[in-house]
């Protein structure tokens, strides 16, 4: 059962468990929750199955960083969320979704399009090194390391904690002293 994020404590409304030979069931997780990239949730997925089911894992946490840092997974990389209220009502806070929405909508008025958000819906966007950006009217570079830091790390080092290990211990490139 994965920690609360920042605690001991563990959280009861997220766990994962193996049910029967191979089929793992997830409460709660990132895999279920649909504000996560589709890569998170198809590493957390494969994370998970190769450590309770005793598979190596370490060499594909590897391989899944190397493959973003080469831009191979730009497609998994969108976040999609809910923009549940207006645009405008969004004043102390204003979020990643919520940037990248108002970001569309300046967008669309500059070309003569209707604004696409103002009342809400949903929005797709990547975090970029400029912050997060409309998908369909991305400028700048992906951030790998926003997807690194804050969608895999955390997913992997939910589990790694049991196997005493950590992602940065696994990615880390230099040879311990001890």
């Amino acid at each position: 059962m994965p920690t609360v994020r920042g605690s001991d404590a563990g959280s009861k409304k997220r766990y994962a468990g193996l049910v029967g030979q191979d089929k793992i069931l997830f409460k709660g997780l990132e895999t279920v929750r649909s504000d996560w990239s589709p890569l998170a949730r198809e590493f957390q997925q494969v994370l998970y199955r190769n450590i309770f089911l005793d598979l190596p894992y370490e060499d594909y946490v590897k391989q899944v960083v190397a493959d973003l840092q080469d831009g191979k997974y730009e497609p998994e990389l969108v976040l999609r969320k809910r923009l549940r209220r207006k645009l405008k009502d969004y004043v102390k806070n204003v979020p990643p979704h919520v940037q990248a929405a108002r970001k569309a909508d300046a967008i669309r008025t500059e070309r003569g399009l209707p604004r696409q958000y103002e009342s809400g819906g949903w929005i797709e966007y990547y975090m970029t090194v400029s912050g997060p950006e409309p998908r369909q009217y991305r400028q700048s570079p992906i951030d790998y390391d926003f997807y690194i830091d804050k969608q895999l790390a955390p997913i992997a080092d939910s589990i790694l904690v049991f196997k005493s290990s950590s992602t940065s211990e696994i990615l880390n490139k230099q040879m311990g002293l001890f």
